[in-house]
């Protein structure tokens, strides 16, 4: 039986959704006063604007976002990263890392793997950037041996992790992305 499983948050106008990066900005490319300058009494229509930084609230982290030559989210076939058979692990939520223990004992192969932090109960709050859950080097390259040996090299599967316990550390993105786009890995 399919599940959908809804990773968003509202995002408000102003709010910061990352530390240094600016905040959307939500506004009316045409309000209902102003369309109804131009139709029949009584016709009225809004037309939103939003202006924000890519990496606002639930997004793919494609190959492109580390590496110049890496694949963008253009690059990426629907059928990679829509509609996937997924798996959802639960880390401890007393716990900052997440190592490769977590994920060994099931079945991963060509699956999607999410793993809930339960990070999300700080969503729009300051502690929300500081001290939060991440994986282990060791995590990361686990997921990614299971990418590699298990769906073979014209995989369209894709997982995306982020090793972090350092946001300013230039080893901060170690991702698992489909080998059709790119094997390249960040160096030790």
């Amino acid at each position: 039986m399919t599940q959908y499983i809804d990773l968003s948050h509202v995002i408000e106008d102003g709010m910061i959704t990352y530390t240094g990066l600016p905040g959307p900005i939500i506004s009316d490319y045409m309000s209902r006063d102003v369309s109804a300058t131009h139709y029949a009494d009584g016709t009225t229509f809004q037309i939103g604007k939003i202006e924000m930084v890519a990496n606002t609230g639930t997004y793919i982290d494609a190959p492109f976002h580390r590496y110049s030559e890496g694949t963008d989210l253009s690059g990426f076939e629907v059928s990679a990263i829509a509609h996937l058979d997924g798996f959802v692990l639960h880390a401890d939520p007393q716990k900052r890392l997440i190592d490769q223990d977590l994920f060994r004992n099931h079945d991963l192969s060509g699956k999607a793997v999410l793993v809930h932090t339960g990070w999300d109960r700080h969503w729009n709050s300051e502690k929300y950037f500081e001290g939060h859950p991440f994986l282990t080097r060791e995590a990361a390259e686990y997921l990614f041996s299971i990418s590699q040996s298990s769906a073979g090299p014209r995989s369209r599967r894709s997982a995306s992790c982020c090793v972090d316990s350092d946001c300013r550390s230039p080893l901060r993105v170690s991702a698992v992305w489909p080998s059709a786009f790119t094997t390249k890995r960040p160096s030790h």
